[in-house]
């Protein structure tokens, strides 16, 4: 399959979900999801597979178990590459991550060591720079409204301290090019534009060692 962009019919599906986000909806138009949404990202993840590595494609349903929203479709497709980066469809148009979203108490212990220390917190000041430089933003999650514990409050890298996550990320309104071609290097940039953050994260934080919860 070649990837070819998503028609305007899928952006449309979104915005009908988003004002009957319900199962008589998501049956009805099941057959567009899959043409017109999942098969169009399906032959994204195979054609970035080789430089990026293969991807999966999020299940639709909404977790909704412990949520006061019961509605039981996420209004967006999402994708994960397995070496890192996230694509989004939404009404809202196309949208890129990479990086690590929520860090587990390990994971953050070793990113706030790295980042406190002279060499590793420079360096990431430098890759930070040079993300932002080539167009992605670059987005702390969740940040802490003080120091976290054994942190002066006057670090000179206290707001990349306070952050629980760190990700580079970049939107794009719907416009023509979404549903063409021209979507693909888009979205190359953004991942090759955003690698250096990811290899830091991955060298200086790496994976969880923590026991499943």
């Amino acid at each position: 399959m070649t990837f070819e962009g998503w028609q305007d019919e899928a952006l449309e599906f979104y915005e009908r979900l988003e004002h009957d986000n319900s199962k008589t909806f998501w049956t009805e138009h099941r057959e567009v999801y899959e043409r017109a949404v999942r098969e169009p990202m399906e032959a994204l993840l195979e054609q970035l597979e080789p430089e990026f590595g293969p991807g999966k494609v999020f299940r639709p349903n909404r977790d909704v178990r412990f949520s006061a929203d019961k509605t039981p479709y996420k209004t967006h497709i999402g994708a994960h590459l397995r070496t890192g980066g996230y694509i989004q469809l939404s009404a809202d148009g196309l949208a890129c991550g990479n990086g690590m979203y929520r860090l587990a108490p390990d994971q953050l212990d070793r990113y706030r060591l790295a980042v406190a220390e002279d060499v590793t917190g420079a360096e990431l000041e430098r890759v930070i720079a040079r993300v932002v430089a080539a167009g992605p933003e670059v987005t702390g999650r969740d940040p802490l409204k003080t120091a976290p514990r054994g942190y002066s409050k006057d670090h000179a890298r206290i707001a990349l301290l306070r952050n629980k996550g760190l990700v580079a990320w970049q939107e794009w309104e719907p416009a023509d090019w979404l549903g063409t071609s021209a979507a693909y290097p888009r979205i190359t940039d953004f991942l090759r534009a955003s690698q250096p953050l990811k290899d830091w994260l991955d060298g200086h934080v790496g994976p969880s060692e923590l026991p499943p919860r």
